[in-house]
């Protein structure tokens, strides 16, 4: 049988209450999703809640293994960088084809013309 090695009361503490907060902020991020009515609406609350979940649950993986390992484990910034830089990205992408479909067909609920 495989020994698992124990993660300290301290730091048992700390990455359960950064997961737990990940959980919540991706959480509220879905239900902004489903409670909110237009498109251009929805499209922040995912986006700011995966982003930050992600960088919750990442932060929390990284103490918990450099506890364990006794060394610094380094490698979740990785996704923290990637996670940051692509989600608002995606964001805009959407965004604007969505606000040029809608202005090219003449919706009325579109956000006005800022030029």
């Amino acid at each position: 049988m495989i020994q698992v090695p124990d993660l300290p009361g301290w730091a048992a503490i700390i990455v359960g209450l950064l997961l737990f907060a990940g959980a919540a902020f991706t959480l509220v991020g879905t239900l902004g999703l489903i409670r909110l009515k237009t498109f251009y609406d929805r499209v922040h609350a995912p986006t700011l809640g995966a982003s930050l979940g992600t960088v919750l649950v990442a932060t929390a993986s990284m103490i918990c293994f450099t506890v364990l390992q006794t060394r610094p484990v380094i490698h979740e910034l990785l996704i923290i960088l990637f996670v940051t830089l692509t989600t608002p990205v995606t964001l805009i992408l959407l965004a604007r084809a969505a606000l040029y479909r809608d202005r090219s067909e003449g919706a009325a609920h579109v956000p006005a013309d800022d030029e």
